[in-house]
């Protein structure tokens, strides 16, 4: 390794000695022809913490970290255990460095976040188990029995939302976001979600109109468990719609989708999300293997 600039004007090309006394106070360095003794091995890794403008989760840690951790405990082929996952950092270190996997959370928020990181980091083919989610109408109307907010989350995953921020009970009439590309360069819009486990009537569309025009959002969804009624849709179309420019498309400023609907594929109609998609904060990615790991999400009984 070729000597930076300040070393070669103090030490030159000779050999530097260097080593700590009997109180482990380093000894400054010195040139000679002997062997440096007693240097001892440093115990603290510096590894810098993840800059907040880059954070998936509140307590996320560095992937450095968790690669070394890694890479010091396994070996390629081992499982690597996270029972309590966040956003799945020890996930994405372990499948970079080729072990297996398996995390486990028990919010629904992180495992929307993880599924996410998941495919911005090692692409569409990335294969895994989600076990613990709803995969039918019965076990959504069960999780949101027992836990709403727990319910909220899930079913904002199913359309690639963002959790607001906020406190529980303080989300102003907003469950999620998606934000997109608007029609000129550098302006992105905003889709709002509203997600509903129990009836819903005309004055929770209204609602979510006073939302938008308050937040000055494109787009309002309103997710429910079940069908709307008549009264329910009426509303939803004195609305109007969104007109997108570049796309040359008109979308339901006020969209109506239930949980059956979202298990069944729909989406939220949109510009196109996988062009424009600015709603999470992007992971970098990777370009190596794509292995078949596995998520488990922990759910009240």
């Amino acid at each position: 390794m070729d000597r930076a600039p300040s070393t070669l004007k103090r030490f030159g090309e000779a050999r530097i000695i260097s080593g700590y006394d009997s109180r482990g106070r380093r000894h400054p360095s010195l040139t000679g022809e002997e062997s440096s003794e007693d240097v001892r091995q440093d115990d603290v890794w510096y590894i810098g913490r993840v800059p907040p403008i880059r954070q998936l989760f509140p307590t996320q840690k560095p992937e450095p970290l968790l690669e070394r951790i890694i890479t010091a405990s396994s070996k390629q082929g081992d499982v690597v255990l996270d029972p309590f996952c966040g956003c799945g950092t020890a996930a994405v270190s372990a499948q970079k460095l080729k072990r297996k996997w398996i995390g486990i959370d028990i919010t629904q928020a992180a495992i929307v976040v993880i599924k996410q990181r998941l495919r911005d980091i090692f692409g569409a083919r990335i294969q895994y188990d989600v076990i613990g989610e709803p995969v039918s109408v019965p076990d959504a109307q069960r999780l949101a029995e027992s836990d709403r907010y727990q319910f909220q989350w899930w079913a904002l995953g199913l359309v690639g939302a963002r959790v607001a921020e906020g406190k529980k009970g303080a989300d102003k009439g907003i469950d999620g976001k998606i934000i997109f590309q608007g029609d000129r360069p550098g302006e992105f819009e905003k889709v709002i979600l509203s997600v509903k486990a129990g009836k819903t009537g005309p004055a929770h569309v209204r609602d979510l109109k006073g939302v938008l025009d308050r937040e000055k959002a494109a787009i309002g969804v309103l997710i429910s468990m079940q069908k709307p009624t008549s009264p329910v849709k009426t509303e939803a179309v004195t609305a109007g719609f969104y007109e997108s420019a570049v796309w040359g498309q008109k979308y339901p400023r006020i969209q109506l989708l239930t949980v059956a609907e979202l298990l069944a594929g729909k989406k939220v109609e949109m510009p196109p999300i996988q062009q424009v998609n600015n709603t999470f904060k992007k992971a970098p990615r990777h370009k190596g293997p794509h292995q078949a790991r596995q998520v488990e999400a922990d759910l009240p009984e």
